[in-house]
């Protein structure tokens, strides 16, 4: 049995501040499993519910929204971090609020936001994540009175950190740090060097890609935007390289590709016909998902132990290691989901006329000088010093908002209705 006290030390379970002992007796648990209750019993974690995944929450019943994917991804980062060694909490609750940044319209809004938060520093779904665990959500504060979030681990906020640097910085577009947030990134980062990810973070990442890939191909094929029997046409397999080539994996040859194809149909629940919205049907395409789970935690967690060995495997003593293989076949699952969904022609309109939706709210908030905000981000914006951290509030106002919650203020404040 794993002495978590000895793979965890007092270091990584450490708190930004010092919490004493609980006047009212609780049941024993460990700090990383405190931290889990933090983030399931966050208001943020609830608002997920109402946030688009790839479809909007509103499109029908089956679909999945931010929070069911966010509990999919945490049950795969369990499966992965346990006989990795790793704290399967820890992972879990990395898992768990890895979306909690997400403004209204997922990556579409994400966009948005990032080009009207210019004079701030921009908007990054991660980075903002940090931010609500580190200061947004109402749970604790300093001795100073200035709020610090859940007051989460350091070890739990490192694993919650996908992208460990600042924008412009580990040669991506993405990042994980507002410098408003500084403070508490150093801390969490504190004895790290350089920008390497923890394992529990990469955990979190590799399992949040893999469920990505096969329940948004489920979603896409029970909404009929996907029918697999297509791949058996050049032109149709073609184009699904393409689009994982401009949207994933731009230097990918289509033969590596095509190879990734083949070896996801010789798995033996691929469906040998079109589904057709039937209980065997259904079932079917579970199996599906959940054969393609394990074929791809499995390689992983095979690859990883052939490097490593058999000890225990936690914070920055091991990467995860992905084959290439592996990688070819959840990017191929994902390209699918993104050509026959994302890349229609409905869905590009219905994504412009939600840009401007949430560029019109922007504007009627910005120029309410905090009115028009919430009391909790009304305090912030009077707080403010500047303009950049009055947008920062505005900001930070507008990624709150669930997506009918987005509609309705909008609706609201200019007097009419989305079209």
């Amino acid at each position: 049995m794993v002495d978590w006290d000895e793979v965890y030390d007092e270091h990584a379970r450490a708190r930004i501040v010092e919490e004493p002992a609980k006047r009212v007796p609780a049941p024993v648990r460990t700090p990383f499993e405190r931290d889990r209750a933090r983030v399931v019993h966050s208001a943020s974690l609830r608002r997920l519910a109402a946030k688009t995944q790839v479809l909007g929450p509103q499109v029908d019943d089956f679909v999945r929204n931010r929070l069911t994917h966010s509990l999919e991804v945490a049950q795969v980062a369990r499966d992965i971090a346990h006989p990795l060694g790793c704290h399967p909490d820890l992972a879990e609750t990395a898992a768990l609020a890895h979306d909690l940044g997400h403004p209204p319209f997922g990556h579409n809004g994400e966009a948005v936001l990032d080009r009207l938060a210019e004079s701030c520093g921009g908007f990054e779904g991660n980075a903002q994540t940090l931010r609500i665990l580190t200061r947004l959500e109402a749970k604790s504060a300093d001795a100073d009175g200035r709020p610090i979030g859940l007051n989460l681990t350091r070890a739990t906020l490192d694993a919650c950190t996908k992208y460990p640097w600042r924008r412009g910085e580990g040669g991506s577009a993405k990042f994980g740090v507002y410098d408003d947030d500084l403070t508490a990134f150093t801390w969490l980062r504190e004895g790290v060097t350089g920008s390497r990810r923890c394992l529990e973070a990469q955990v979190m990442d590799f399992a949040d890609d893999v469920a990505y890939s096969v329940h948004d191909l489920e979603d896409g094929i029970v909404g009929g935007h996907i029918d697999l029997a297509v791949l058996d046409r050049p032109d149709e397999l073609a184009g699904v390289c393409q689009t994982v080539r401009d949207w994933y994996l731009p230097d990918v040859e289509d033969d590596a590709l095509l190879a990734a194809v083949e070896r996801l149909r010789a798995v033996g629940t691929w469906p040998g016909s079109a589904y057709d919205g039937t209980r065997s049907g259904l079932a079917t395409l579970k199996n599906l998902t959940s054969d393609l789970i394990g074929v791809f935690c499995g390689h992983v967690h095979t690859a990883t132990r052939e490097r490593y060995g058999d000890a225990p495997l936690v914070r920055h003593t091991a990467d995860l290691v992905v084959p290439e293989a592996t990688l070819h076949e959840i990017t191929v699952l994902k390209g699918i989901a993104a050509h026959y969904v994302m890349r229609t022609p409905e869905r590009s309109h219905i994504m412009e006329l939600q840009r401007e939706l949430l560029a019109e709210l922007f504007e009627a908030l910005a120029s309410s000088d905090g009115r028009e905000l919430d009391a909790t981000f009304r305090d912030d914006h009077a707080r403010a010093g500047d303009d950049a951290a009055r947008t920062r509030v505005v900001v930070d106002q507008i990624a709150s908002l669930t997506d009918a919650s987005a509609v309705a203020w909008h609706a609201r404040l200019s007097g009419r209705s989305a079209r």
